[in-house]
């Protein structure tokens, strides 16, 4: 395993759930970790919450924004120079899931984020990455972007399965420069996401699940593999959660 001392991280989505989590890990590990979520809070929490050395840099940042990417990732370069690895962890799942109920606006504010925000980050930090002959990118899709499943619900489904094609897409057109893309797919994660289920999730199951320190110890080791050692995909879910 090659050491992660000094990597200088982007991660979007952070302020919670995964991202948060896999923040955290990073950060132990000793890089220089700049977390962009759409609410101060949650970000002001978890720099908080982690002693780390260098400490945890926060940074608001909106993913369907345009120019709200373009200065996040101009904050990070002038201050920690290019990005090595980004952990692509935005995302968002609406209430009504079926197409008879959601409005099409619904279907256009989960792919500016799920897809098009993860596409616009990768955008950003590709050209330097190419340059180097370098460069990691985690993107943090679901099982939902394998399977059309009806849990996930008809848009958050076209949205992962949008972000698995741009992983694999991109991965396969800068496999000989340096640079790797893995797409991870969870199962159920006990994350804020939840709270905008149809159906309310119990304290229970919430506690029966993953939880987000179990999908950022996979992260960090896959970014902690050597350079000619790539995962290009992994699923990871709960031990009684079904796959078919």
């Amino acid at each position: 395993m090659t050491s992660l001392a000094g990597k200088v991280v982007a991660i979007t989505g952070g302020g919670t759930g995964i991202g948060a989590g896999i923040a955290s890990g990073l950060a132990r590990a000793g890089c220089r970790v700049t977390v962009g979520g759409r609410r101060i809070e949650p970000l002001q929490r978890l720099a908080e919450s982690i002693a780390g050395d260098p400490p945890i840099r926060t940074c608001v940042l909106d993913v369907a924004d345009a120019d709200s990417v373009d200065r996040f990732f101009a904050s990070i370069e002038q201050r920690d120079g290019d990005v090595d690895i980004l952990v692509n962890s935005a995302g968002i799942n609406i209430l009504n899931r079926t197409m008879a109920e959601m409005e099409p606006s619904d279907w256009e504010r989960v792919l500016q984020i799920n897809a098009t925000g993860a596409y616009r980050c990768m955008h950003a930090v590709l050209p330097s990455m190419r340059r180097r002959q370098d460069g990691m990118i985690v993107n943090i899709s679901s099982v939902a972007g394998k399977r059309a499943i009806a849990l996930g619900g008809v848009v958050y489904c076209a949205s992962k399965f949008a972000m698995t094609a741009l992983g694999t897409a991109v991965s396969n057109e800068v496999r000989n420069e340096g640079v790797r893309v893995t797409n991870v797919y969870p199962g159920e994660v006990n994350t804020p996401i939840l709270d905008n289920r149809p159906v309310k999730v119990t304290a229970e199951h919430k506690a029966s699940i993953l939880q987000p320190e179990d999908i950022a110890a996979m992260v960090v080791a896959i970014c902690s593999l050597p350079p000619r050692a790539h995962v290009p995909e992994i699923v990871i879910k709960p031990t009684t959660q079904e796959w078919v």
